[in-house]
């Protein structure tokens, strides 16, 4: 069965509008990272900057920053929500997403104000920080009475609700699917990625000589998934688990190179046939490493590849889902077939197994037609996903 990327909505570090989006990608534009003592350190955010929309008194439980990241993405997309509405049914209708963080930086300012006056906030409801509540928020909002749940599994968690949604029409549970993702800044985080010694002392440089952590960032990304024919096709998903390590990437790569190649198989695409690449790129010594191995194993250096991180951030358990609204808007919104540049601010790291990393004003000359993306979590949970223009 064909399945098909309607629309999309989402907001980072970069912009508020699919538009200001991908001038600001296009363009390397770093300037949605700053620099922040919010979350308990001083580290290097990338933060939304717009204001964000209320969320009605009537869904008061669901109060929280990550559910109005949601709100912003998903009233961008509410034309085409409407018409799946209207042509399939509420109750053919779903809601996948996923998410690392939820609401918990609500939690954390309630536990804060609880320690300074003996008492929770009257505002504060647990359902603003479980892990559900995106998936929730969206179907009562919306009126949705179909399947509507939440994945998290670190940072490739948005990728794998794209498995779980095309499993939904495939097995004819649904029509349309609401996917995506979106996590917003928190304490918990940035303090876990200190203790891990991943946080970059400045600005992170994905594949720089220099390379010595990441930034983290804050999105959300929605797409309408359905069988309806549309602009852009979900043509590969590629899923492999090596459970190396808790926290750090098998070397060698190999359940990288799995997953990539599934993404092809399924895709019925070769290696060739892919016009961009968006790499998971996060800047940490590990990672690059890894994942330079193993794409170079694959695509040699000829595929143009580049990490978006170092613009937006990375956004964890929204980043497989931002990053693939990306590469939609390439097929889709980039009549010169533009790429998204490389940007470090730093010498690429020779040591590294060669890429074609994409330069600034980088463009392919002609209309991208298929782009793959990957996206690599902790314990070895990694996603790769095709998609192409229709």
């Amino acid at each position: 069965m064909n399945l098909y990327l309607n629309d999309l909505g989402l907001l980072c570090a970069v912009g508020n509008s699919r538009a200001e989006v991908l001038a600001r990608l296009l363009a390397g534009d770093r300037s949605g990272l700053i620099a922040s003592d919010e979350f308990g350190i001083h580290t290097i955010v990338g933060q939304v900057s717009s204001e964000l929309p209320e969320i009605d008194q009537r869904y008061s439980r669901y109060n929280c920053r990550n559910n109005r990241l949601l709100l912003a993405a998903v009233s961008q997309i509410s034309a085409t929500v409407n018409e799946m509405i209207a042509r399939y049914g509420a109750d053919r209708m779903g809601v996948v997403l996923g998410t690392s963080t939820s609401g918990v930086r609500n939690t954390e300012l309630a536990l804060a104000y609880q320690a300074k006056f003996g008492m929770l906030p009257n505002e504060f409801h647990y359902k603003q920080q479980q892990m559900g509540a995106g998936a929730d928020f969206l179907a009562s909002y919306l009126g949705l009475t179909g399947p509507a749940y939440t994945i998290s599994t670190a940072c490739s968690s948005s990728g794998k609700a794209f498995a779980s949604a095309r499993r939904l029409i495939n097995l004819d549970l649904c029509d349309a699917v609401i996917v995506g993702g979106a996590d917003s800044l928190c304490s918990l985080t940035i303090n876990g990625f200190a203790a891990l010694e991943s946080l970059s002392t400045g600005y992170c440089k994905p594949f720089g000589l220099h390379r010595n952590g990441i930034n983290i960032g804050e999105a959300a990304s929605l797409f309408v998934l359905s069988k309806q024919p549309g602009p852009v096709q979900l043509l590969g998903i590629g899923a492999s688990s090596d459970a190396y390590h808790f926290s750090a990437p098998d070397p060698a790569g190999t359940a990288v190179i799995i997953a990539m190649q599934k993404a092809l198989r399924d895709a019925s695409k070769r290696p060739e046939d892919i016009d961009y690449l968006n790499l998971h790129g996060t800047a940490t010594v590990l990672n690059d490493a890894m994942e330079s191995k193993a794409v170079n194993a694959l695509f040699g250096n000829q595929v143009a590849a580049s990490s978006s991180k170092g613009l937006t951030g990375h956004t964890l358990g929204a980043a497989a889902a931002l990053e693939l609204g990306f590469c939609w808007m390439l097929l889709t919104e980039n009549e010169r077939g533009d790429l998204i540049p490389n940007i470090n601010d730093d010498e690429v790291d020779a040591g590294l197994a060669p890429l074609h990393l994409v330069k600034q004003g980088e463009r392919l000359g002609r209309k991208l037609q298929v782009c793959q993306s990957n996206s690599f979590a902790f314990g070895g949970n990694n996603l790769s996903i095709i998609i192409a223009r229709t």
